[in-house]
């Protein structure tokens, strides 16, 4: 039996250090590396704080560390790059060295139950090109509309000018995702329905019954994200991934008018590929998360930070007043509903920089990578950082760049002319030590991981705004309310929520 005592503690002595080593417990900051922070907290580090407040601890790291720096979060290293004038190779980093896709496709998987063993970013990209930009965001333009002139107006009457009142958050997150799901998966066929109107009134129910949907999984995604979920949002989750799942079905898709040119070669290309009919439908539902999960609450900020700002709401409605005179209509009671064209909304000066803005306050991605080999992360004035392979590399451009004084003077005031020359076109020159920054403003990430269909967002948004000032009074039921504070538990996924529900009413113009 004593032969056997100094083997089993050789084993013990090897497993703990094995455990040792896992939990991270022997990483050390080797020369040339960035500051090394692993938290007090084996294995887990900085993770609990991070998830308490992205924002703020990364404002005390940077404050601690500096603009280059490696912290520990759940097993694994995260090196931060927070200098906005050295954004460029993490932007345009060779893919032999940084990899989005496996990091996206596991996220993917987790929260969406998609999973596909090739490689769909060349796809996706090449599809949004074709279909969210020039030629195709034109027919997409004219369907948003159409969709969001039937939501907005058809339970008013045209005679009707009482007030509505609402909540503003939902009333805009409401009808501009209905509106992105109609424009995008197509429209209830008149045939089926026996008759247009038949058809338009279940496209309203339809669409708010899935938005409601949408709304409550919704809620759980930054849980669901970071895996959290207790048992009972387990299953909450899961029943309605499966209703997505049904409702969002192909063969469901396939009997709607209109459907897009973008999801109609996305499920194609899959279809091609072989994949499963089950799996595609999956990826339906990813489509449209991606495609309408920031835009609502976009239009929110944008409409709140009008409304808080009289300049603003001027500046705006001057600019959306000429551009329908010069478009040679006229809105008014009795009359034909406004055609807002693709060309119209290329002449938003004023309204393009409102955007920005709204954007710049509210829009706070992470933005991550998977470090594939040992690399060097250079910096503007010269520095270099070594990044272990293995290791992710990540940016918060909300406290590096959108909150960044030197870039953005005054960074937490909203101002509507931010974007503008004094000449009054679109400003693209920004500022920091007297040294020019490329990326001044990142709302829909970087590089491999820009959002492919920004062009389409920004449109819903600006047509959103467009419409509700043509036709519609609207103010707050109570003019001191303030503009919300942000909801800290979903930093790090695009554009943030409100901590509260702002009231407001509205009625027709004429």
């Amino acid at each position: 039996m004593g032969g056997l005592v100094l083997p089993i503690l050789v084993a013990l002595f090897t497993a703990l250090m094995g455990g040792l080593y896992l939990l991270g417990m022997f990483r050390r900051q080797r020369p040339g590396e960035p500051p090394l922070d692993k938290g007090l907290l084996p294995w887990l580090g900085h993770v609990l704080e991070f998830r308490r407040n992205m924002f703020k601890f990364l404002q005390r790291m940077q404050e601690k560390h500096g603009e280059v720096f490696t912290i520990q979060l759940s097993g694994f290293y995260v090196t931060f790059l927070q200098d906005p004038l050295s954004f460029g190779p993490f932007v345009k980093e060779s893919r032999e060295k940084l990899d989005f896709n496996k990091y996206a496709k596991q996220l993917v998987h987790r929260v969406f139950g998609y999973w596909s063993p090739h490689s769909e970013h060349h796809h996706l990209q090449q599809s949004s090109n074709k279909y969210l930009k020039g030629d195709g965001l034109e027919v997409l333009t004219q369907a948003m509309t159409n969709n969001l002139q039937d939501l907005m107006l058809h339970n008013l009457g045209k005679e009707q000018r009482t007030w509505t009142e609402d909540g503003l958050f939902m009333y805009c997150y409401n009808i501009v995702f209905r509106a992105g799901y109609l424009a995008l998966y197509g429209n209830v066929s008149p045939k089926s329905e026996d008759g247009l109107e038949k058809a338009k009134e279940k496209d309203r129910v339809e669409s708010e019954a899935l938005f409601y949907k949408f709304r409550a999984y919704d809620q759980l995604f930054p849980n669901l994200t970071y895996g959290i979920l207790p048992p009972k949002k387990k299953l909450e989750a899961r029943g309605l991934l499966e209703y997505f799942w049904d409702t969002l079905a192909v063969h469901k898709v396939k009997t709607k008018d209109n459907t897009s040119g973008w999801v109609w070669e996305m499920q194609q290309v899959r279809e091609e590929m072989g994949m499963d009919k089950a799996m595609i439908d999956r990826y339906m539902l990813l489509l449209l998360w991606a495609s309408q999960s920031n835009t609502g609450p976009s239009a929110f900020w944008l409409l709140m930070y009008i409304m808080k700002n009289p300049d603003a709401m001027a500046a705006v409605t001057a600019e959306v007043d000429r551009i329908v005179r010069e478009s040679g209509q006229e809105v008014k009671r009795g009359g034909p509903l406004l055609n807002v064209t693709y060309e119209m909304l290329l002449k938003t000066t004023i309204m393009d920089s409102v955007v920005e803005e709204s954007l710049r306050l509210r829009a706070a991605p992470l933005l991550v990578r998977g470090v594939l080999q040992d690399m060097s992360l250079k910096m503007a004035d010269g520095r270099e950082f070594l990044i272990r392979k293995g290791d992710r590399v990540a940016t918060f451009p909300y406290t590096c760049v959108h909150m960044d004084p030197g870039v953005h003077p005054d960074p937490l005031s909203f101002k509507y002319d931010r974007f503008l020359t004094p000449d009054g076109n679109k400003k693209t020159e920004f500022y920091k030590d007297g040294k020019k920054v490329k990326y001044y403003t990142m709302p829909w990430g970087a590089g491999v991981s820009i959002c492919p269909g920004r062009f389409f967002a920004n449109n819903e948004l600006k047509q959103f705004i467009f419409l509700m000032l043509v036709y519609f009074e609207f103010e707050l039921l109570d003019p001191k309310t303030e503009v919300p504070e942000i909801d800290v538990r979903r930093w790090g996924f695009g554009t943030m929520h409100p901590d509260r529900e702002v009231p407001f009413r509205y009625r027709l113009r004429f």
